[in-house]
């Protein structure tokens, strides 16, 4: 399995020439890192002009590892190549280094780049970037992956350590300033010399052997690396590490990593519509920083609320007037590390009833609203105390807890509610205090602990009767001042009282029913199967040409290819297809197919976007400007990939293509027809659509196009 890392922007508020200088200092040993033994110049090669410096060394290491190990490999150290490539006029420097022992069974790759800050030209970027694939290693493995992993590590922690002690040497020297590069004077012949200084500017990123000094290795250095350069992205697309430390705490390297590779990758499906690294960061920690697993989890999330538009729930959604009179829980100050803090007082509370009035839905729904209003407040905190601050701590008063809370339908609720936040808000509490737990409470532990996560479970601190007056208790996490005077304390808790739910606000099972249905299909998101053989299609009329088709979908399930066609005729009406291939019945009619098969593309309709194939988990946002009236279909197909004729199928292959459910995608999808003089925004944008997520999303400005990018039909 090949590790990779990726860290963040860090930033040296000193000028590029400044820190150069700094760096260089580092050669050809540094005492700061005891295991760089040593360093020899192999290649080095500088312009004319004196712009570009290219210098390659053969580095030796001293590797903490086993004498054992070291036994075993035969050898006392190791040995990297480094390619360094100045640029004075660009004022960039980019670091190329890979392994040369044991290359045929260890690849390391390490990538570097110091740059100038985008905003201010005294200041220096630097980032990292770094794989390795260990393919064998005498049975250990796993030994040389984690050794390997803790020396990058622990070196990467002291980078900028050593760069700002190297400044601070200069400093004592009375250097405090170096001058940037100048072009020297032009001669009259210098038309030669100019021509050489453009070729020797183009050698910043990748100089050619017959720039180099001859030598056997030259050839095999430029090519060495096999890290690719770095994509050129807006600032606006990383993080900083000031940043990191301010707004999401500390993080080690690989934990920093982690966040940024997941964020990367969101950014590329997501179009830039991607939750608040605070968020992205929970869910990370929720899967101790396997970025598969919370990469899975987050898109299942990210679906999960677009779908029922969770993000506006708090602007859209007033609770029920039952549940402000009866639900005994509510927002009381914060604790003392400065998280809101959440009072329940569920002995008090009417559970029971609040079912039999509400429904199990609307109960679900007023506890999302209450996670979406800690996260708010969350956000808040962070600013007023000046810490990241990610969570919140809930205060649950057992006191009057009894059988009756031990209803059947009552604990089914608190099962489904669980079980919603465990998925939808990871990392949220930070600490859970559970007093006056009573005879009665053991038996509700008994059957609702199995469905919360170990992680959580940790953060549960129970006190029975009036154990939390004592030391431990509440005094050590909340502030005297601020302790309800329900607990003995000063401060006025204005947590409604709770109380039995009055009878006559009883509904029915029909009544509840119905009331359920309708909360959870009040979305504007539509929901789709796409099959081998039979995609679904939308049809869409257009009257006035220059009228703007958007789209906003996200691929649940499977690989699909996403087309727009354009007919000056009405197909016919939609029938359920019957996939008479597979003989299974589309479910729910929610596969739809207009296009008629005797249709002849080109002639009967034609193609007014190039076919977008969309993989799963992506989310795919885009525009198209009508060029003519007439009918418009959207259509959602299923992406096979193309067979090769010249090998035979495997037999595992042609099974697998014999299962139903490697055949069925699944999209859930939104369109809008806005007139030109009313679509705001670049061609990508969906300002109209409601489809961003609004309380979860930072205020990112994607420069990148949607890979649906609109352009006007041809």
């Amino acid at each position: 399995m090949v590790q990779k890392y990726q860290s963040p922007v860090r930033v040296y508020k000193h000028p590029f020439e400044l820190i150069m200088a700094a760096y260089e200092r580092r050669f050809p040993t540094c005492p700061l890192i005891p295991m760089f033994v040593d360093s020899d110049t192999v290649n080095e090669f500088r312009s004319e002009d004196g712009a570009i410096h290219v210098i390659e060394r053969r580095c030796k290491l001293d590797i903490d590892a086993p004498r054992l190990l070291k036994k075993i490999a035969g050898v006392d150290y190791v040995y990297f190549v480094q390619k360094n490539s100045l640029n004075s006029r660009e004022r960039t420097l980019h670091i190329e280094a890979h392994n040369e022992t044991f290359s045929n069974r260890v690849i390391i790759n390490e990538h570097c780049c110091y740059t100038v800050h985008p905003e201010n030209e005294d200041w220096t970027c630097f980032e990292q970037s770094a794989s390795l694939d260990i393919k064998s290693f005498f049975g250990f493995e796993s030994t040389v992956e984690k050794i390997a992993m803790k020396q990058y590590t622990s070196n990467i922690k002291k980078g900028k350590e050593i760069i700002e002690y190297y400044l601070r040497q200069l400093e004592e020297e009375g250097i405090t300033f170096v001058p940037r590069w100048t072009p020297p004077s032009i001669t009259p012949s210098s038309e030669t010399s100019v021509s050489c200084g453009k070729q020797a500017a183009a050698l910043a990123v990748a100089v050619p052997e017959a720039a180099l000094k001859e030598g056997p290795s030259s050839e095999a250095l430029s090519n060495a690396s096999g890290a690719p350069e770095p994509v050129a992205t807006t600032p606006d697309d990383k993080l900083d590490a000031d940043y990191i430390k301010r707004y999401l705490g500390d993080l080690t390297p690989l934990q920093e990593s982690c966040l940024i590779r997941l964020r990367q990758w969101l950014q590329e499906t997501h179009k830039g519509k991607i939750p608040k690294d605070e968020h992205i960061l929970r869910f990370l920690r929720a899967r101790d920083f396997n970025i598969d697993k919370a990469r899975e989890t987050m898109c299942q999330s990210l679906t999960w609320r677009k779908q029922h538009q969770v993000d506006y729930i708090l602007d859209t959604w007033t609770p029920p007037q039952v549940l402000q009179d009866y639900y005994a829980g509510g927002w009381h100050h914060h604790d003392k590390d400065g998280r809101p803090l959440y009072v329940l007082r569920l002995g008090q509370m009417d559970t029971k009833g609040l079912v039999r009035a509400l429904g199990e839905e609307a109960l679900l729904r007023y506890v999302l609203s209450i996670n979406e209003e800690g996260l708010r407040r969350c956000e808040e905190n962070t600013k007023v105390f000046g810490r990241p601050i990610s969570s919140w701590t809930c205060l649950v008063d057992l006191e009057g807890l009894n059988m009756r809370h031990l209803w059947r339908p009552g604990v089914k609720a608190l099962l489904r509610i669980i079980e919603v936040v465990e998925a939808n808000y990871p990392e949220t509490l930070g600490r859970l205090l559970i007093l006056r737990a009573p005879r009665v409470f053991p038996v509700l532990w008994t059957l609702v602990s199995p469905f919360i996560d170990d992680n959580t479970r940790r953060k549960f601190l129970i006190y029975a009767g009036n154990d939390y007056q004592g030391p431990g208790g509440l005094l050590d996490y909340i502030d005297k001042e601020v302790i309800p005077d329900f607990l003995g304390g000063e401060c006025m808790c204005e947590v409604p009282e709770g109380g039995l739910v009055p009878k006559s606000l009883y509904r029915t099972a029909e009544e509840l029913e119905n009331e359920d249905l309708k909360l959870w299909t009040e979305t504007i998101y539509q929901s789709a199967s796409v099959f081998k053989g039979a995609p679904h299609e939308i049809l869409i009329q257009i009257v006035d040409a220059s009228s703007v088709i958007t789209w906003d979908f996200d691929v649940c399930k499977g690989d699909i290819v996403f087309n727009i066609y354009h007919s000056k005729r009405s197909p016919q009406p939609p029938k359920k297809d019957s996939l008479g291939a597979h003989s299974i019945t589309s479910p729910g009619g929610n596969n739809v197919q207009l296009i008629d098969r005797v249709w002849q593309l080109g002639r009967d309709y034609s193609m007014v976007e190039s076919p977008l194939i969309c993989r799963e988990g992506e989310s795919v946002q885009g525009s198209h400007v009508t060029r003519w009236p007439g009918f418009y279909i959207l259509q959602w197909k299923f992406h096979s990939m193309p067979a090769c004729a010249a090998t035979l199928p495997r037999v595992d292959d042609v099974l697998a293509s014999l299962q139903v459910p490697s055949h069925k995608c699944k999209v859930m999808y939104y369109t809008e027809v806005i007139g030109s003089e009313d679509f705001r925004g670049s061609m990508t944008s969906l300002e109209s659509s409601h489809s961003g997520f609004s309380q979860l999303s930072a205020a990112t400005t994607s420069s990148s196009q949607s890979h649906s990018s609109s352009m006007i039909s041809r």
